[in-house]
């Protein structure tokens, strides 16, 4: 059986991150070139982006008792990181459902295409800013305040984070002697 990660959020983020900010670029390139099939590529990856978003909302709204009480003084910036992801999951959704719409109208109304493909690339931005913004305050959380690397005991602000392999050498050595 494939173990499943224990906090699961931090492993399911990193696929809408990469599927929403290249999404994004694609629908960009999209609106001013219409070969390759650019326009299916961006629905592609807006579509995947938007359904990992969906996942990691979830997973964060299941993993955040555990940060809250391992890192309280961190609460204000989870606050925030949520309402991030949240914002990116809506324009996630938003731009996929009208790069969809412009992928069926490519082909049918050349102008009607166009116009979807232009919205959907405004939505795309939206999420991929999202993104970024929630992004950066995962990590604030991770790398500053140590949420879901400190197994549970509550870390101070401005203390240095071991890294798991220090733990583990420490632990090895101990052994040795």
């Amino acid at each position: 059986m494939i173990p499943f990660p224990d906090p699961l959020h931090p492993a399911t983020v990193h696929f809408p991150i990469a599927f929403l900010l290249l999404g994004a670029a694609m629908a960009v390139m999209a609106v001013f070139v219409r070969r390759w099939n650019l326009p299916l590529f961006a629905a592609v990856l807006l579509v995947a982006g938007a359904v990992g978003a969906v996942i990691a909302v979830n997973t964060g709204k299941e993993d955040e008792e555990k940060v809250e009480h391992a890192v309280p003084a961190a609460e204000s910036l989870l606050e925030n990181h949520e309402r991030w992801g949240e914002n990116a999951r809506n324009a996630g959704i938003v731009a996929a459902f009208l790069a969809a719409i412009a992928v069926y109208f490519a082909d049918r109304r050349g102008f009607t295409g166009r116009v979807f493909s232009v919205l959907s690339a405004i939505a795309a931005l939206s999420a991929a800013y999202c993104v970024v913004q929630a992004a950066h305050l995962g990590g604030q959380l991770v790398y500053r305040h140590g949420a879901g690397v400190t197994a549970g005991k509550p870390a101070t602000a401005g203390a240095p984070l071991e890294s798991a392999g220090q733990r583990g050498r420490g632990g090895d050595e101990q052994e040795e002697e």
